[in-house]
Formats: structure tokens, sequence, C-alpha cells
């Protein structure tokens, strides 16, 4: 499960929190508007768990903003909005 990102809008910097049931290979993505792969936060094997991870937008425009995490055959995403 994904959780919204904390704080929303942000500047510079937000929490992405999610738990998994069972080890998996997660990958946590972030994307802009036009879908243009921004940063790569996660790609590696977790157990089972909460986690949290820190994204810092401060090279980055304000705007919309996605990220998109996989976990085995889990999909979610979610908008967050940097305003600076």
């Amino acid at each position: 499960k994904v959780y919204p990102n904390f704080p929303n809008p942000f500047n510079p910097e937000t929490n992405l929190s999610f738990t998994i049931s069972e080890r998996r290979f997660v990958t946590l993505k972030i994307y802009d508007l036009l879908g243009t792969e921004i940063k790569t936060i996660l790609n590696e094997y977790k157990n089972p768990g909460y986690y949290t991870e820190k994204f810092n937008g401060s090279n980055l425009p304000s705007g919309i903003y996605f990220y998109k995490l996989t976990a085995g055959g889990y999909t979610s995403a979610g908008k967050m909005i940097l305003l600076k």
C-alpha cells in the first residue's frame, strides 16, 4: 500500500511512505507531468514492513509530479505538487 506523500504541496522535500506484506523487488520512481522519468528512488529488494523514502525536489521547477511504486505485481501511483 502506498500512502499520500507528506507534506503536499512541498518545498523542497517530501516523504513517500509505503508498506509491503512480503519480500518483494520494489521500484519507486518520480515522473514529471509529461511522463518523463525524473528520478529512481528505489530499485531493490525489500523485506515486509513500513518504509518512508525522502524525495528532494530542490533542483526541479515548481509543478506537478507523480510517484509510482511497483512491488511484485502491485503498482500504485500518486500526484504531488512542488511549490517554490
